[in-house]
């Protein structure tokens, strides 16, 4: 039976820079009273932008939402790296001299398309159960393995001295420190993030969320701003199940067309994922299966 006062879905936050994302989280738990909250791809404490919350039976969505592609505006600071390769770390070595802007042009061209990509020391990535930043900051080995990591899309914004800004529409595991620090690599100069603010995660924008500070102030009531877990992933088709097709997927039942209402979806890959509804309600993601529909995640 559900509680009266339980809650479900996601939410849009605005995060300022200095709190982490699991910051966030523990102070959202404490507003909504909800313990199980967290979040949709994480931002470094310097970030902000769009911080992705889900909370109650919408975490078991947070795979699928975790995977989508972000965009961000970031500031790159050319002529020295840093040991975090953002300015939260200490400098690396004497100042270098900014090539001027057709080579950095030139050298940002290399970073196109898909392409592998070491994340950097100081990153949650975990290295035989460890994250990589324990061991960065107890002065150890951090044997970071290279990802393939995708721009889709990458706007010039302008450069001013040794500051270049930059709009990029990114795969997910992308960091853009890790650019950062390759983009100054290849010019000789070095380079580190001085600034980052995440404005997209899949279909959802900074301009809807609310900042941390509003969200604190509403107390519950900023449960009224959650977007409900049926329309968190709305690029995958939906199926609305009729009262037996609903038991059985609460039950962990596949379900065939007499269970639900309408034709099946069209085009459904082997790979792919299905919304099944209830009264417009999600209970489930299922994956086709020989003619049904097999449910992968139950929210209930």
């Amino acid at each position: 039976m559900r509680r009266p006062y339980e809650i479900s879905g996601l939410l849009l936050l605005d995060k300022p820079s200095g709190p982490t994302s699991h910051d966030i989280v523990a102070r959202m738990r404490r507003v909504l009273g909800e313990r199980s909250i967290g979040h949709a791809g994480t931002l470094d404490p310097m970030a902000t932008g769009l911080l992705v919350l889900v909370v109650g039976k919408a975490t078991r969505l947070a795979s699928l939402l975790t995977g989508r592609d972000k965009t961000y505006d970031a500031t790159i600071r050319l002529g020295r790296a840093t040991t975090t390769d953002d300015a939260d770390g200490e400098p690396l070595g004497v100042p270098a001299p900014v090539p001027d802007e057709a080579a950095v042009r030139a050298a940002l061209e290399r970073f196109t398309g898909t392409f592998a990509q070491v994340p950097p020391a100081h990153s949650a990535k975990k290295i035989a159960g460890t994250r990589a930043y324990a061991l960065a900051r107890a002065q150890r080995p951090v044997p970071v393995k290279p990802v393939d990591v995708t721009i889709h899309e990458r706007i010039w914004q302008d450069m001013a001295g040794a500051d270049l800004r930059i709009r990029i529409r990114v795969s997910a595991g992308f960091y853009v420190r890790a650019l950062a620090r390759d983009l100054g690599t290849a010019l000789g100069c070095g380079g580190h993030l001085t600034a980052l603010r995440r404005t997209h995660s899949g279909t959802f924008r900074v301009e809807d969320a609310v900042t941390l500070a509003a969200a604190e102030g509403l107390g519950r009531d900023v449960a009224g701003r959650l977007i409900a877990p049926a329309d968190a992933l709305p690029e995958l088709p939906a199926v609305e199940l009729t009262d037996d097709g609903l038991r059985r997927v609460l039950h962990g039942n596949a379900v065939g067309p007499a269970q639900y209402q309408g034709p099946p979806p069209a085009g459904l890959r082997p790979d792919g994922r299905v919304r099944l509804l209830a009264g417009g309600r999600l209970v489930a993601l299922a994956r086709p299966e020989a003619g049904t529909l097999h449910p992968v995640v139950v929210l209930g």
